[in-house]
């Protein structure tokens, strides 16, 4: 092997005894080159910091040293967290979400959650078909200009999450398997082909490095772990908190959260918390009456799921799901509420609708504003999705930007998948759904302002949360939730001051009878139902 400079040299690599290959030499940032196979054939640097421009390109120094302006940032405890999930492309790159931080802090958000700009083919790309972990997609922006947004971030208060995906690489550009076959197993399958081979040192190393340079290179706050129930050797999760903990500067609040099926372990240990899954699957349910799909293991006593889920946090505990047709999950009832981060919508929920549609489209406005309500008023952490917060009607979409034959598979892959669906029994039916690789399926995801008074709306909840639920956060307890309706449910916790809070909720149309809580009433959503109201009993500091 060796490095091939482009209009430079081509440096011979010599082979270590454990393996690797090494070459070194002095070059100015900006320099492109590749890596030269012993056949000729060119790839990219696999831990590449950069493309120009994209993934079947030239790899790119970036030695350029950035000067941080908050370098003082030390971040912010868990328990702060109100998260906003934004895709970095649809918000306008890395200086349009930066030129929109000023709204967001005023909107009361705390942490917002990029998903994954690591390097993908094409300009559009909902970031899962990454091929480059180290390289920030050229399309979203420069290195520097990413560092810039989370510095600029940490500078007004918030602080900056990154989706990252260990689990796969996409289906182009990913050139490891022509030389280092052995980063893969051929025993093991999964829906995006043979498993990364996590039982390997150097492919051990290699994520655990691309951990470190998120959050100590990018100042990032925490990381968002996608599917990690699809990696075979789970122990790299420990292995991986524990380097982190012991690498992070003293003092530093940094964040590990991950999405799973429920596995109640990590969060044991040096895992912060699990995006709570089945917390969306049961209030979607209760809000749209919808049961096909993953959503028939909800169906049932959709309140009592609820109940479990604001007393235990899941509802699937090692209890058999229908829908996977196995065991999911693990007991969960000794966690404390806010390791679990739970949402009414997110990337995939919305954009693994054949349409993309939100919720603004399929509930009435009393109905959602019920749920809102319920979500940022419980002790779980809450999240919103980019448009959200203006009541956006605008879908959003599944999107990609591959070409020729690979284009044609994604496009009739996305059909296929709802072939069992009633609406799309027909081939006719079928191609009403938007393609995938179309410009126009990116652009008509772009998030328009849709209801009037729902960023108020967010911005009373997410500041009553941070006056009167994250000062007693850390130590809450639940200490019992029950459903009092076919779609009531009544939670009570215990508050790390003692204080009691007690949230009513009813997604039906008709009224439950309640007895009031004692203490102050926080909120009320409305006086008829749909409703949600939170009550605070004894709270020491007023």
């Amino acid at each position: 092997m060796a490095v091939a400079i482009e209009g430079g040299d081509l440096l011979p690599m010599n082979r270590s005894a454990d393996g690797w290959f090494e070459a070194s030499a002095a070059v100015a940032d900006g320099t492109l080159y590749r890596y030269r196979l012993a056949d000729g054939t060119m790839v990219p640097d696999p831990a590449s910091r950069g493309q120009a421009p994209d993934v079947n390109d030239a790899s790119v120094v970036h030695a350029k040293d950035y000067i941080w302006r908050n370098s003082d940032w030390t971040g912010r405890p868990w328990t702060d967290v109100v998260l906003y999930e934004v895709h970095a492309g649809v918000a306008g790159g890395f200086t349009g979400i930066q030129d929109d931080l000023p709204r967001l802090k005023t909107l009361g958000i705390t942490a917002i959650e990029l998903m994954p700009v690591n390097d993908f083919p094409g300009q559009r790309n909902w970031g899962y078909d990454g091929v480059l972990p180290y390289a920030p997609d050229a399309a979203y922006g420069t290195p520097y200009e990413l560092k810039s947004l989370v510095d600029t971030a940490h500078g007004l208060g918030i602080m900056m999450f990154l989706d990252v995906v260990y689990n796969h690489f996409g289906p182009a550009g990913n050139y490891l398997n022509s030389y280092a076959p052995g980063f893969f197993r051929d025993d093991v399958q999964t829906p995006w082909g043979p498993a990364i081979d996590f039982r390997r040192r150097e492919v051990r190393d290699y994520f655990i490095g691309n951990v470190l340079m998120w959050l100590m290179e990018y100042r990032f706050d925490g990381l968002r772990f996608d599917a990690v129930h699809a990696i075979q050797n789970q122990d790299w999760v420990e292995e991986m908190a524990a380097v982190v903990r012991a690498t992070v500067e003293p003092g530093r609040h940094v964040h590990l959260v991950l999405e799973h099926h429920n596995a109640a372990g990590h969060l044991r240990n040096s895992v912060d918390a699990q995006w709570n899954d089945d917390g969306h699957n049961v209030l979607h349910v209760l809000l749209t009456g919808e049961d096909g799909g993953y959503y028939a293991d909800y169906a049932d006593d959709p309140a009592g799921k609820l109940a479990r889920v604001l007393s235990e946090g899941w509802v699937y505990q090692g209890e058999q799901s229908r829908y996977l047709k196995a065991p999911r999950g693990e007991p969960s009832a000794d966690l404390p509420p806010y390791a679990h981060v739970l949402f009414l919508q997110n990337h995939d929920q919305i954009g693994n609708r054949a349409f993309g549609e939100r919720l603004t489209s399929l509930v009435p406005a009393v109905a959602l504003e019920a749920a809102i309500a319920l979500v940022f008023l419980c002790p779980q952490i809450p999240m919103l999705f980019m448009g959200e917060e203006t009541g956006s009607r605008t879908p959003f979409l599944f999107f990609t930007d591959h070409a020729d034959d690979l284009a044609d598979a994604v496009r009739e892959g996305r059909r296929q998948e709802f072939a069992g669906f009633a609406e799309f029994a027909t081939p006719q039916h079928r191609d009403r759904i938007p393609d995938p690789n179309a410009r126009e399926t990116f652009e008509s995801s772009v998030p328009r302002p849709g209801g009037a008074g729902r960023f108020e709306f967010y911005q009373r909840l997410i500041g009553l949360r941070m006056r009167h639920i994250v000062p007693v956060l850390q130590g809450s307890a639940s200490v019992g939730a029950e459903a009092i309706g076919p779609k009531a449910v009544r939670a009570c916790w215990r508050m790390g001051n003692g204080a009691l809070l007690t949230i009513v909720t009813n997604f039906g149309e008709t009224a439950v009878p309640y007895s009031t809580p004692a203490g102050m009433l926080l909120f009320k959503t409305s006086e008829s139902c749909p409703m949600t109201a939170a009550y605070l009993e004894a709270l020491k500091h007023e």
